[in-house]
């Protein structure tokens, strides 16, 4: 693998956060599950409770692509957490337990079974780039290397949107890593 793992993401309670607005959460009840991949909007309070207004990643590209109003259940604040890029390496141990959804420790590319339509990080001779997809798994490009073709998570979900396919970037599989 060239280049170090990228930071990992580590989840923290939102109501530590005072601004969710576009932030990736991932929403749960500790010991029953997590569901991940959504979008927050800021906390409005209801009488005493705070709820923090929930969307599907592809509901939120396509409120901010089209400039519309979307429908956002209101979930408890203390069911959602906030995906946090941290300081480090990503090769720290990882303790599982179910009182908080699980970090998320980078995983090279080239270890995986499949990668199509999963979030990367890609790997830059001055750090990472991250809020990519792949659109392809990995195969051997005309020289022989190791790639795989990825695209801007917001062209990812226009193409479901819309049909128009991405623009994508052939990037060598030993500079991606499975967030």
């Amino acid at each position: 693998m060239t280049g170090s793992a990228p930071a990992p993401i580590v989840p923290v309670p939102a109501a530590s956060r005072p601004v969710l607005r576009g932030h990736r959460v991932i929403v749960g009840v500790p010991g029953l599950g997590w569901r991940a991949d959504l979008r927050a909007d800021d906390p409005v309070v209801r009488g005493s409770r705070t709820f923090v207004p929930v969307i599907t990643e592809q509901d939120f590209y396509r409120a901010e692509t089209e400039d519309l109003e979307v429908f956002a259940p209101l979930v408890p604040i203390d069911r959602v957490w906030v995906e946090q890029v941290t300081e480090g390496d990503g090769t720290m141990l990882v303790t599982i337990t179910l009182d908080a959804p699980p970090r998320r420790l980078p995983v090279p590319a080239s270890l995986a079974t499949a990668i199509t339509g999963s979030r990367v990080v890609r790997g830059v001779p001055d750090g990472h780039i991250r809020g990519l997809r792949a659109v392809t798994e990995i195969y051997d490009n005309d020289s022989g290397a190791a790639c795989a073709r990825v695209c801007d998570e917001a062209e990812w979900y226009a193409w479901a949107l819309s049909g128009a396919t991405p623009a994508t970037v052939e990037v060598p599989a030993d500079l991606l890593w499975l967030e």
